[in-house]
């Protein structure tokens, strides 16, 4: 097959416009009449219907990505059913892929020469990689890093999880949806101030004010 796709990862912190790119490009292909495709994995359940949803508003059907989800073979089915090669494919929030579903993701690539770009998160709040990230780091042919900036000016790293209080959150499950609510983009100084300060605060010993008589 003469067709060369790429396997494409642009990553960024939250907030950083990745889905609306992902759906600016979307439309562009439209425009152009470009046949693609939008997924998503089914844990973002913030929204009941399969769409992919940007914070600015615009919004785009998709096909829902489940944790048994073939991505290969859902791809031949596109195929077969189009009689036609998909140009395109779009992933939103590829992070939350399992590594198997990134290979499937390749294969795509390699046997049908459709380009695929995954949009997505580097790390969790805790600072480590996702799974589905960590294997496109590995294996994407192109990787370009989406940049926002932090309220100090320095380049955003880090997916703070965030409480009720504005504190830091630095233990519990890798994956928990949520938005402005629960999460904040900072910077790794920052995000290691932010720690340092809290540390301390909470390490000072409590003192009791009895009242005068």
């Amino acid at each position: 097959m003469n067709r060369k796709g790429k396997l494409y990862f642009r990553y960024g912190t939250m907030g950083s416009a990745k889905t609306a790119l992902l759906l600016t490009q979307a439309y562009n292909f439209e425009e152009r009449g470009m046949r693609y495709v939008c997924l998503k994995p089914i844990i973002d359940t913030r929204d009941k219907k399969n769409v992919i949803k940007s914070r600015i508003g615009i919004e785009r059907d998709c096909l829902w990505i489940y944790a048994d989800s073939d991505l290969y073979a859902i791809a031949e089915e596109l195929f077969e059913n189009s009689m036609t090669i998909i140009d395109w494919f779009l992933v939103d929030e590829a992070q939350f892929l399992s590594a198997d579903q990134v290979d499937q993701l390749a294969r795509i690539v390699d046997d049908f020469g459709s380009n695929v770009v995954c949009y997505g998160l580097r790390t969790d709040f805790q600072s480590h990689l996702f799974e589905g990230s960590r294997r496109l780091f590995e294996i994407a042919d192109t990787i370009d890093e989406i940049k926002s900036t932090c309220n100090c000016g320095r380049k955003t790293i880090i997916n703070a999880r965030i409480d009720s209080h504005g504190d830091f959150v630095e233990e519990g499950a890798q994956v928990e949806i949520g938005g402005d609510d629960r999460y904040i983009a900072v910077c790794r100084k920052c995000w290691r101030n932010k720690r340092i300060e809290q540390s301390t605060r909470d390490a000072l010993p409590f003192i009791e004010l009895k009242p005068r008589h």
